[in-house]
């Protein structure tokens, strides 16, 4: 299978916190690939280490099969071109409506014509099902409807590649429900790769293609929904299961 990011044994450590611990992961091209694990564990880690923003104190991230770690900012940055990312609170700039702010990065990494922006915002809103938002300020919108908006935004340029950090935090289950069936169907509409960092595990079930599952700075399973629920791995079923009881320390 073509993978289009391999991480391939990454050490990363904040002073003296050790956070990943030799990790490697493939993402396959043109797939949902969801990371899952507990709070703190440096899932958000492994995203930054994709997309540059983080550099390994050890081991490679390939992308495209080219090794980002070796790259300067210039060759840095035509990479990130190639990424969209959606934030956990969507990241939106107060100051500019939802136009503008899907706008951002035509007007910024292009030379399209205002005529020709216009256009382009139109055709991603539309896809994200926030047909006529465009002079709506994100502190008009809903919660989902800004996680929407953000979504427009990461797909503005058509990257081949897009994050997602925590993209359910705070939504009710409905949203939740809503905004994962986006994620999927923006997928298999574009036909991009998704990394998708969640808690969300009956989300991640509905979504993934791939689940990995990090722990203690390593992904100890990897694989389909289904090849993870059938996983023997102790620290793997008390994950999965959400119990107390297990070799995972909770408290």
């Amino acid at each position: 299978m073509d993978n289009i990011i391999e991480l391939i044994d990454i050490h990363k450590s904040f002073g003296k916190q050790k956070v990943l611990d030799g990790l490697s992961l493939a993402v396959p091209r043109g797939q949902t690939t969801v990371i899952i694990g507990r709070s703190g564990g440096g899932k958000s880690v492994v995203l930054k280490h994709m997309i540059g923003l983080i550099k390994p104190d050890r081991g490679q991230v390939l992308v495209g099969g080219q090794d980002i770690t070796q790259m300067d900012d210039r060759e840095l940055n035509q990479v990130r071109k190639s990424f969209g990312m959606l934030f956990q609170d969507a990241a939106l700039f107060d100051s500019m409506n939802v136009g503008d702010n899907v706008a951002f990065p035509l007007r910024e990494h292009t030379r399209l014509s205002e005529k020709e922006i216009k256009r382009a915002v139109a055709e991603k809103l539309a896809l994200v099902g926030l047909t006529g938002a465009e002079e709506k300020l994100p502190s008009q919108l809903s919660g989902g409807m800004r996680k929407r908006a953000g979504l427009a935004r990461a797909i503005a340029l058509e990257p081949e590649i897009i994050l997602y950090d925590e993209p359910t935090t705070g939504l009710d289950p409905l949203l939740t429900d809503a905004i994962n069936r986006l994620i999927k169907d923006t997928q298999e509409r574009l036909k991009i790769t998704a990394v998708v960092i969640s808690h969300d595990l009956a989300g991640a079930y509905r979504i993934a293609h791939n689940i990995a599952m990090l722990y203690q700075g390593r992904i100890i399973a990897s694989g389909s929904p289904d090849g993870l629920r059938q996983n023997q791995d102790p620290v793997v079923q008390q994950f999965i299961h959400g119990r107390a009881e297990g070799p995972i320390e909770v408290l």
